[in-house]
C-alpha cells in the first residue's frame, strides 16, 4: 500500500513511516498541507494519514483540496489527533472511498 503521512509533528511523522514500513507499505511523508499537495500532484496513494490541525492550510482544507482536484487517485483518507467531532460536511471533502476521523468510517 502507497501511503502518505501528513503531520506537522516530527515525531509522529517519523513514528508512523516506521511503524508503516515494517508492515511492508511504501510510504510519503509530508509536513505541512501544502507539501503533501505537491505530492498529490505527483502521484497516487492508496491512503493518506493526516493530522487535522496543522499551521497554514489545516486538513479539513486539504480534504477540499483533495476531492475537488481529485488529487493522488482519490485515495482514501485517515484524520488523526481530531480534537473535535468530525462536522458532517467533512463528508462533502472525501475521497470516493471515504474518510475515518475519531473512530467513525463516512462515504459518500
Amino acid at each position: 500500500m502507497k501511503i502518505l503521512l501528513v503531520d506537522d509533528d516530527a515525531f509522529l511523522r517519523d513514528m508512523y513511516a516506521t511503524k508503516f514500513s515494517e508492515k511492508g507499505h511504501t510510504i510519503d511523508v509530508a509536513e505541512t498541507a501544502e507539501s503533501a499537495l505537491s505530492k498529490l500532484h505527483d502521484g497516487e496513494y492508496d491512503a493518506v494519514l493526516m493530522d487535522m490541525i496543522m499551521p497554514g492550510m489545516n486538513g479539513i482544507e486539504l480534504l477540499k483540496q483533495i476531492h475537488e482536484e481529485k488529487l493522488g487517485g482519490e485515495p482514501s483518507v485517515l484524520c488523526s489527533q481530531i480534537k473535535v467531532r468530525a462536522r458532517p460536511r467533512s463528508r462533502a471533502f472525501c475521497g470516493s472511498k471515504g474518510i475515518y476521523c475519531e473512530g467513525r468510517t463516512y462515504t459518500k
